[in-house]
């Protein structure tokens, strides 16, 4: 799914959910990749027929209008859309007694798999929006003898789980205390701090759908301990893909790790939203020619036919991103929404949220 299907699907989906019917009156339909139109088509005319049945007259109406313009959608079609058919339909309007009949014809850009036909107060998107889920997630640990953090990177963002604090005493003892003796408590107290992590890690991680690795990072040797000391459990040892220095924990430490694991994440969003963001900034400091950026200067910079790709903030007010992507669509320009996960993401954002890489120099 390419960053505009993405926006355009949210969007609609987004409209589709403040849509309540006065009954179970609004009409759901899923037609899964593969599936033949034909027998779906005769499903919905038997349930069209069943629908007379409908003791409210207006209900009844409602119900049955929906699905004859359903049916008329689908004939349309020589056969079922490449990666499905999902068809909404019903009464939207707010004032009794003056219907207002809407329909919705959408063509996954994601294949479904679902096979669908209910009727309800409210549209049934869940299974749409379940395109929007991260297909690969990754489980994140930060650890040192002070603390740990653990969180899940799941696309572009980073999801927090625990941190939690070790109480282990600090690496110069105090006096009456025998060196060994103080070093054998210290070590005790990271032993059970690391088995407190580990299970932690354990408690998050495992049975996660779509898990691809674990990557620990940290300050010190502290995290090959961890990772060497055979705390984790076997199954989660084996997901673990990568080892990262990292100077810091917590949320700037998690970030941190993310940056310096690109090769481990390569082709993930996160990943790829940096590259695209390191490439701007690196070119807007040296002053190259090849980045422009602010909302006047960007525009004009796709109508002179010069953008390569087009950087635009999810911060942005939702009309200024479809009006610049339709510039876009009119120049062969490749468009990028950039969140705020990053650092970068929010320097764009300062940037004004418009930025574009150019084809030649200006």
């Amino acid at each position: 799914m390419t960053d505009e299907e993405r926006y355009r699907l949210k969007k609609l989906l987004d409209e589709l959910s403040k849509i309540r019917g006065r009954h179970t009156e609004l009409v759901s339909v899923y037609i899964p990749a593969g599936y033949n139109l034909a027998s779906e088509a005769n499903h919905l005319a038997q349930e069209a027929g069943t629908a007379e049945n409908i003791k409210s007259k207006t209900v009844r109406n409602n119900v049955v209008t929906a699905l004859e313009r359903i049916l008329s959608e689908i004939k349309k079609y020589n056969k079922t859309p490449e990666h499905g058919l999902v068809l909404f339909s019903g009464n939207v309007s707010s004032v009794e007694g003056k219907p207002d009949f809407k329909l919705w014809a959408i063509h996954p850009p994601e294949p479904i798999n679902i096979r669908l036909y209910r009727c309800d107060q409210t549209f049934i998107i869940d299974p749409l929006r379940d395109l929007f889920e991260a297909k690969n997630v990754y489980g994140l640990i930060l650890i040192d003898v002070k603390e740990a953090t653990l969180a899940f990177l799941k696309g572009k963002s980073i999801i927090p789980i625990k941190e939690i604090d070790s109480y282990v005493m600090g690496k110069f003892r105090k006096g009456g205390q025998s060196a060994n003796r103080f070093a054998h408590e210290r070590e005790e107290q990271i032993k059970y701090f690391f088995n407190k992590a580990a299970i932690l890690a354990k408690d998050s991680f495992t049975n996660v759908k779509n898990l691809r690795g674990i990557i620990v990072g940290g300050p010190g040797p502290s995290k090959e301990d961890f990772v060497n000391g055979g705390y984790l459990p076997t199954d989660l040892q084996r997901m673990v893909i990568g080892v990262k220095d990292i100077g810091y924990t917590g949320e700037h430490g998690l970030r941190e790790l993310v940056n310096k694991s690109e090769e481990l994440l390569k082709g993930e969003g996160i990943a790829e939203e940096k590259k695209i963001l390191d490439e701007f900034f690196s070119n807007l400091a040296k002053g190259s020619g090849y980045v422009s950026y602010g909302e006047n200067e960007v525009k004009k910079s796709i109508e002179l036919g010069m953008v390569s790709k087009l950087l635009l903030s999810e911060a942005l007010p939702p009309e200024k991103v479809d009006e610049f992507i339709e510039l876009a669509k009119s120049f062969n320009t490749e468009v990028i929404l950039i969140s705020e996960e990053a650092n970068e993401g929010k320097q764009l954002r300062e940037l004004g949220g418009f930025a574009a890489i150019l084809r030649y120099k200006r």
